[in-house]
């Protein structure tokens, strides 16, 4: 018998005082039996990074020709295309030639030598990479409920993100 996914919720309030944007988005996640929380909050994560009511999470892992997260226009048309983890940079470089923009959030102790080894993702321009950093990706765990209320301040570049009693800054650098 096949394992299924458990479902998370995350009502996430952002506020984005760099920018001026306020918001509040109600997200469903489903973690599949393979997923570590980890993953799981990064996938949060990146959906903030690049907040928008019509980002979708997608089958992702059940689905491999799927990412992380994207964004359709009206017609149906990808226009972002979001992968979490380390990606192979063949299918970054497709997702590339059918979206305006790519992103790659990574994390973990392999992504030094995962970039190095990914020298076509140099070459696209519409392709950006950001990295986590190690203690982000272990403090963002212990925000994990079944049913969270997360609270993500961004002010002077800096992101704290909030949950419970824990609180969470955000570390990030960006590869490309």
């Amino acid at each position: 018998m096949a394992l299924k996914a458990t479902i998370y919720k995350a009502d996430l309030n952002i506020a984005d005082m760099d920018n001026h944007i306020y918001s509040d988005f109600q997200l469903t996640l489903a973690l599949h039996p393979s997923e570590t929380i980890e993953r799981l909050m990064v996938r949060i994560l990146a959906f903030a990074r690049f907040a928008d009511e019509a980002l979708e999470f997608t089958k992702d892992l059940f689905e491999t020709n799927e990412p992380a997260l994207w964004q359709k226009d009206l017609t149906g048309q990808l226009q972002k295309w979001i992968e979490v983890g380390s990606p192979d940079e063949d299918k970054v470089k497709k997702a590339s030639a059918r979206c305006d923009q790519v992103a790659v959030i990574t994390y973990g102790s392999a992504v030094a030598e995962w970039y190095k080894r990914s020298a076509k993702l140099k070459t696209l321009k519409n392709v950006e990479v950001w990295q986590l950093s190690e203690n982000t990706t272990a403090e963002i765990q212990k925000l994990c409920e079944r049913t969270m209320q997360l609270q993500l301040n961004i002010m002077d570049g800096e992101w704290t993100l909030m949950g419970g009693d824990h609180q969470v800054v955000v570390e990030w650098t960006q590869l490309q």
